[in-house]
């Protein structure tokens, strides 16, 4: 083997991690409203939790990246570490998918169809629909398309390239020795262990093994212990990603960590047992692709049939191990970890804008409420809320920022811009309600009195406003586009009753029931209330520009809903609902 033998099997090997690489990037793109349903479905029993575990790693390729992603959401109170337990169990199957497609490469036939299941038969011609779709097609999703297709091609063509640069090491003794040596189980584990640790990815490992398999050179008996060992210096990945985390987070890669070391000292033992015993035949042969793929998911399986059962009791393992800080610890309400994954982190923004939007609702109400009926109780809840509505508005907008600097899907892009616009209107609403709660203040401290009139406007006004809310926010949360579309005709209908209320003021106050300085406060509140359904109505736009995929619009569509009739109908509706009779 010569310096070129060298270079080529270097340069397989990068375009064999680089086609995993984008490949598994490209299809959590693809599947991105998948895995967010997937998500949901964390909280639930101990084999769902398995089985999304084993389809997110099957999806992106990468068990280490689904335990980064486990350990942000424990991290940030996604996940309790019982839940986290049972989906890193699954990631480890899950990762077994990537030696299986990865083993084609090996089949060997004169049979034409056969022969066509070879990827240097087929990847050619993916390779070229991959380059269309990418190239000439604008969809975003079709450019996702195009490049998982482009990925595979790159990674298999990596492959084979591997494999001829090392086919001349048939011959060469000192490489025999070397894996000759690698028969010893401890050293093989050993091995496994520490390629994985430098390349970060047991997939991958997984790949150059089977490539060294085409040697004819890399036997059962080294091959076995070389996996096994593999497993474990994956977990390197997922403990560097728990610095500076939670105790639970930190015990969530721990968990990754002891649940590979006792499986695989459990099998290794076994092994050992099974070939000093027995000898069988099996361990002396070369191995091959498929061999190397159906080993490493036996051993992923045995393990997690062991430990499955057991998950309880690893959990005590590492409370042990990790046990719990002396001061209580803060939850990361949005950790970066969680960035690997956009199309995750996507929807835990999402959930805590929910949070926000619970929070700037609630707060409002005890804004309005303060206004017929003040309590520094209300005042003081009020203050509380609208300081965290601005903390919300502070992590989500820079989280938001980082996220739609990734590569991310045309859907997903949409929806961080959707939320970013719809922050600033939750936040401006919890602003409005400190200054309903800073009207009555100054009614109560200048002893201004609101004549009985007056009062029952108000009311009304007040009822119209939190029902926009509540429209708009529950349009919100459920993604509603019909609900959406109800908001605007009941703006205008505040917008009426704002302007209907300070005529009627002056009108008080020509009579003399009112003072001047009360008409002051009663504008500035007005406008608070005014100001809260036009929030409303944006939040509502930014629903419907987000379903027509337009985020440039929403101007343009609110005109053309107030020229339709169901917008006269709702109008009309509302108006009788909150007349001032």
């Amino acid at each position: 083997m010569d310096i070129f033998n060298i270079l080529t099997l270097v340069g397989g090997l990068c375009l064999f991690l680089f086609g995993m690489n984008i490949m598994g990037d490209a299809l959590e793109r693809r599947a991105g409203a998948s895995l967010r349903t997937l998500l949901s479905k964390l909280t639930t029993n101990r084999i769902v939790g398995f089985l999304t575990g084993l389809a997110v790693t099957a999806v992106i390729q990468s068990s280490s990246a689904t335990t980064v992603m486990v350990v942000g959401f424990v991290n940030s109170g996604l996940l309790t570490l019982g839940q986290a337990i049972n989906v890193i169990m699954g990631a480890n199957v899950g990762t077994t998918v990537t030696a299986w497609i990865l083993s084609l490469s090996g089949i060997e036939s004169g049979n034409v169809f056969v022969r066509l299941l070879k990827p240097s038969s087929f990847t050619p011609v993916l390779a070229l629909v991959g380059i269309v779709y990418y190239m000439f097609l604008k969809d975003s999703k079709k450019k996702d398309t195009g490049m998982i297709l482009l990925g595979f091609a790159t990674l298999m063509f990596g492959m084979e390239t591997m494999s001829g640069a090392v086919s001349g090491l048939k011959s060469v003794p000192e490489f025999q020795q070397l894996f000759l040596l690698f028969t010893n189980p401890v050293l093989g584990v050993i091995a496994g262990a520490v390629l994985t640790a430098i390349i970060q990815s047991s997939s991958a490992s997984v790949g150059i093994l089977q490539a060294l398999s085409s040697t004819g050179s890399v036997s059962y008996a080294a091959a076995i212990p070389i996996i096994m060992g593999q497993n474990i210096g994956t977990c390197v990945t997922a403990m560097l990603s728990s610095v500076g985390t939670t105790k639970n987070a930190k015990r969530a890669a721990v968990v990754h960590l002891m649940f590979n070391i006792i499986g695989t000292a459990v099998c290794l033992v076994l092994f050992m047992l099974v070939s000093s015993l027995f000898s069988p035949a099996i361990l002396g042969e070369s191995a091959t692709h498929l061999g190397i793929a159906v080993c490493h998911t036996v051993f992923n399986v045995i393990c997690t049939a062991l430990m499955l059962p057991s998950g309880s009791l690893l959990e005590k393992l590492v409370c042990k191990i990790v046990p719990d800080a002396k001061s209580p610890e803060t939850v990361s309400e949005l950790d970066e970890r969680l960035l690997t994954t956009p199309s995750i982190a996507l929807e835990r923004c999402r959930r805590l804008t929910g949070e926000m939007a619970d929070t700037a609702e609630a707060t409002l109400r005890s804004g309005a409420a303060s206004l017929l009926n003040y309590t520094p109780e209300l005042a003081q809840a009020v203050r509380e809320g609208e300081s965290k509505t601005d903390h919300y508005e502070d992590i989500l907008g820079t989280y938001l920022v980082k996220l739609s600097t990734l590569q991310i899907s045309e859907d997903d892009s949409s929806e961080a811009a959707m939320l970013l616009k719809a922050l600033n209107d939750f936040e401006r609403i919890g602003d409005h309600a400190l200054n309903l709660v800073e009207s009555a203040e100054e009614f109560r401290s200048k002893s201004l009195v609101l004549t009985d009139a007056a009062k029952h406007e108000l009311s009304v006004l007040i009822q119209a406003v939190e029902d926009i809310v509540s429209l708009s926010f529950r349009a919100f949360r459920n993604d509603d586009l019909e609900m959406a579309r109800r908001v605007e005709p009941l703006e205008q209908v505040i917008d009426d009753l704002k302007e209907k209320l300070r005529i009627h003021h002056i009108l008080r106050l020509q009579q003399g029931s009112c003072s001047i300085e009360s008409g002051f406060v009663w504008s500035d509140l007005l406008t608070a209330l005014e100001r809260v359904g036009d929030h409303c109505s944006n939040i509502a736009g930014c629903i419907i520009d987000l379903h027509n995929h337009d985020l440039n619009t929403h101007e343009a569509l609110r005109s053309a809903r107030m020229e339709n009739e169901d917008f006269g109908d709702a109008y009309r509706a509302y108006a009788q609902k909150y007349s001032l009779k």
